[in-house]
């Protein structure tokens, strides 16, 4: 390994990123993402499993006041967001935020916030790609789920491995699926509002939201204790920043991809969730079950469950693709670079693919799919716990960053955003309040905390790993 950087990189500066965003970034990659995948890209980071499985326990503990959680969850991933942006407008680099975190607060966090996002997408992947094997059984039950899984990863990887552009293209698609199913899904449960269309059509109403039992029929505690579900499905959304070294113009399409942040989450969460428990009373709704699969089951639509299944496995693939693949290579290349993994890993194809870090990584998430064999039944709920717990980590960082690059900009060590977060330092230490709120909240219930415990080993392994590091730096 290389010994680990202590100064600022060779594309520190500000002037030195503008020099390639036409052919290519500072780093080796090919600026091959235009305007309409990286908006794509955005609205797909929103949308996830989280959304479409995740929010069926959700409902069945918080009833309608999920909907208050996803409001307040996502005006505070909207701050983190502005933040990374305008970080990213700073100097936009594929290394983001790892490489905000080592400029701004030292080698050893750019070393732990890439280390930890790898690990955090990893895991994800690994639940992803199984899951993806578990959709595919509903056409192909006679088929192996692991041999389905095996199959998606190593199309995945293919398409990673030929250009960024063809992961973009590839993952434009997966979300324009999305984004299309979601609004299907909210102007249907309209007409059934509206005009009584469906088998549901006379018993909905928006009263449901309030009447069965309340908003909160379980009680408030019981609802603040779905924070952690809630945060996982936005789980995502700042892969964004992962894509600016690779971005066409990303001094202009990042910042209109971050604007646009408040109408997504209105739109495919709020939304979303309105129309259905307006539709289907809360009660019907069950843990483990598709909230989206029973609401079209109650309205009566023919193949609803093969077409939701379809939209799911979708939803998988995409995260697999753009989390599980994409942005775990350019971190995992981002910490070769800095010296923090080994130097093969940072080697580019003549097509500005990290085809070796693609290769480590893909590899980890297909043994992935052997571990989530061996207990499926909690596998899910430890996954999506041990995720949102790096997750949080990540988030905190870019927040923590944000407000050492102000003081860099205010003592003039570093060059002023022309697109700044709105109420900082106030509202960068709100959100860093609410995910400790959350953290409190995992650790609160026995099923998420493993959690927690899993997160302490990884620090330990982090720092372990960092004294290593520097005694061969000494040596």
């Amino acid at each position: 390994m290389q010994p680990p950087k202590t100064g600022t990189s060779p594309t520190s500066t500000g002037g030195t990123v503008g020099n390639h965003e036409q052919g290519g970034s500072p780093e080796g990659y090919k600026r091959g993402l235009g305007s309409r995948q990286i908006q794509m890209i955005a609205i797909g980071g929103t949308i996830g499993t989280g959304l479409f499985l995740g929010a069926g326990t959700a409902i069945s503990q918080a009833g309608p006041s999920l909907i208050l959680w996803y409001a307040v969850a996502g005006l505070v991933l909207f701050f983190v967001m502005r933040a990374l942006g305008e970080l990213l407008t700073h100097r936009p680099v594929s290394g983001s935020f790892a490489e905000y975190a080592r400029e701004f607060l030292g080698p050893f966090w750019g070393y732990a916030t890439a280390w930890t996002y790898w690990i955090m997408w990893v895991t994800t992947g690994m639940a992803e790609i199984t899951a993806a094997g578990t959709y595919m059984k509903y056409w192909f039950p006679k088929v192996e789920q692991w041999q389905t899984a095996l199959v998606a990863l190593v199309v995945l990887l293919f398409v990673n491995m030929i250009s960024v552009k063809a992961f973009g293209e590839l993952e434009f698609w997966f979300a324009l699926i999305k984004v299309v199913a979601i609004v299907g899904m909210i102007l249907i449960g309209l007409a059934v509002l509206v005009i009584g269309f469906g088998d549901v059509g006379k018993t909905a109403s928006v009263t449901h939201l309030w009447q069965d039992g309340g908003v909160a029929p379980n009680g408030w505690h019981d609802s603040l204790m779905t924070l952690q579900i809630v945060l996982f499905a936005y789980l995502g959304v700042e892969l964004i920043g992962v894509t600016a070294g690779e971005a066409e113009d990303p001094k202009k399409n990042i910042p209109r991809a971050i604007n646009s942040l408040p109408l997504r989450f209105g739109l495919f969460y709020i939304g979303t969730l309105l129309v259905i428990l307006s539709v289907v009373s809360w009660a019907e709704f069950h843990p483990g079950v598709s909230p989206f699969v029973a609401a079209f089951a109650k309205i009566g639509i023919p193949a609803a469950a093969g077409v939701v299944n379809f939209i799911v496995l979708t939803s998988a693939l995409s995260s697999c693709n753009a989390g599980g693949l994409y942005s775990t290579a350019r971190m995992l290349r981002t910490a070769s670079v800095n010296g923090h993994a080994p130097k093969a890993l940072s080697r580019l194809t003549g097509r500005g693919v990290p085809a070796l870090a693609l290769w480590v990584s893909a590899v980890t998430m297909g043994i992935g799919v052997l571990i989530n064999a061996l207990d499926p039944e909690h596998a899910f709920a430890y996954i999506t716990s041990v995720s949102t717990g790096g997750a949080i980590l990540v988030w905190s960082i870019i927040l923590v960053t944000h407000m050492r690059y102000r003081r860099a900009v205010a003592v003039g060590r570093a060059d002023a955003s022309p697109y700044r977060m709105p109420g900082a330092p106030y509202t960068n230490w709100l959100a860093l309040l609410f995910f400790a709120v959350v953290t409190v909240i995992i650790a609160w219930s026995s099923d998420t905390r493993i959690a927690l415990y899993v997160m302490a080993v990884w620090v330990a392994l982090l720092v372990l790993g960092w004294a290593v590091l520097r005694k061969r730096t000494v040596s």
